[in-house]
């Protein structure tokens, strides 16, 4: 059965996959982890269990090699090991002026993957040697699987969330198609959003380029009633008198938005893209590798790019001012040369 029936059977496969995934190894182990942390109310249920599977995989890395086990997940878990589990923290966030910023210290411990490279194209082929979603160890990181709306479609876990309820989508995942937006894949994804009954659900997208960490379509799924930062009703793009920081295209109809996709395509832009129901921001940018971001922010990817920050240390938590933020944004800007018309 779908989970997306109802909001409801939502909550109940997302929050049943992750006491199911505790009993499946090292890996699934670190997801349960970061997605209990998003949510103080969540660590607290599965604490004792979280408590449990801590103490088994300690013994197991001990006694064990560690050759067959994923090299991230080790990587990770040594970190767990140095920090222990009672020093970890969940995640908090705070507001100033119409920014979010989160400090999510189990983020910090993701692997960086593509999202450190200098890319200077926003098409390439699929690389069955690089990482992908096709990695047999991944299957039992799976919220669902199957036929919704005419496409194949799995849906798993995000291994290091910053989002509400956060998801992975990979459409038609075996057919191995790259993370070049094409115009049937960009109507499928703007129809789910448009037609599924979750109230506050949104997909993000990187292009390659724009801080996507993995060379295999795939979309970010997240349900969010609070609109994020770049929705707010003061900013230019959606009527109000205050300019966005970083260029913004808003569309609601999805011809027009892939017409403007695809002028971004022909002139090798990057950018990041947020669906709403019926909306879509679309937020052109400089390829990641071609500045130098601040120490505070790992890149913005599409999360950044619409108004949330994601910092790894309380200090950075407590500092980083609205300056600091625009000041980014600012970096990223191609001074309005790509504005549709």
């Amino acid at each position: 059965m779908s989970p997306f029936l109802s909001l409801d059977n939502f909550h109940t496969t997302f929050s049943n996959g992750l006491h199911r995934l505790l009993e499946h190894g090292l890996g699934a182990y670190i997801l349960v982890l970061a997605n209990a942390s998003f949510r103080r109310e969540n660590f607290l249920a599965l604490y004792p269990a979280l408590e449990r599977g801590f103490e088994t995989q300690c013994q197991a890395l001990a006694t064990t090699s560690h050759t067959h086990l994923p090299a991230d997940d080790v990587a990770v878990f040594e970190q767990l090991q140095t920090l222990g589990l009672a020093q970890v923290e969940t995640v908090k966030f705070r507001h100033p002026g119409p920014w979010e910023i989160q400090y999510n210290p189990l983020r910090a411990m993701r692997p960086p993957r593509n999202a450190h490279a200098v890319v200077k194209q926003l098409f390439q082929p699929f690389d069955n040697h690089a990482f992908h979603f096709n990695k047999p160890f991944l299957r039992k990181e799976s919220i669902w699987d199957g036929i919704l709306n005419g496409h194949q479609l799995d849906v798993l876990y995000n291994k290091f969330p910053f989002v509400d309820l956060h998801g992975l989508l990979v459409p038609e995942r075996k057919k191995q198609l790259p993370q070049y937006l094409n115009a049937e894949m960009h109507r499928y994804i703007w129809q789910l959003c448009t037609e599924l009954p979750l109230p506050g659900l949104g997909f993000g997208y990187n292009a390659l380029g724009a801080y996507s960490s993995v060379n295999h379509l795939h979309f970010q799924s997240f349900l969010r009633e609070q609109a994020l930062p770049v929705e707010s009703q003061q900013w230019l793009h959606n009527g109000g008198n205050k300019p966005y920081p970083s260029e913004c295209q808003v569309f609601d109809k999805l011809e027009s938005a892939y017409r403007y996709i695809n002028t971004l395509h022909e002139a090798n832009c990057c950018y990041n893209l947020l669906y709403r129901p019926g909306r879509l921001y679309c937020l052109p940018r400089r390829f990641q590798g071609s500045y130098q971001h601040a120490p505070w922010t790992g890149g913005f990817a599409w999360y950044e790019m619409c108004g949330g920050m994601t910092v790894f240390a309380q200090q950075q938590f407590e500092d980083l001012t609205e300056a600091d933020i625009i000041s980014e944004f600012h970096k990223l800007n191609l001074n309005s040369i790509y504005v549709y018309n």
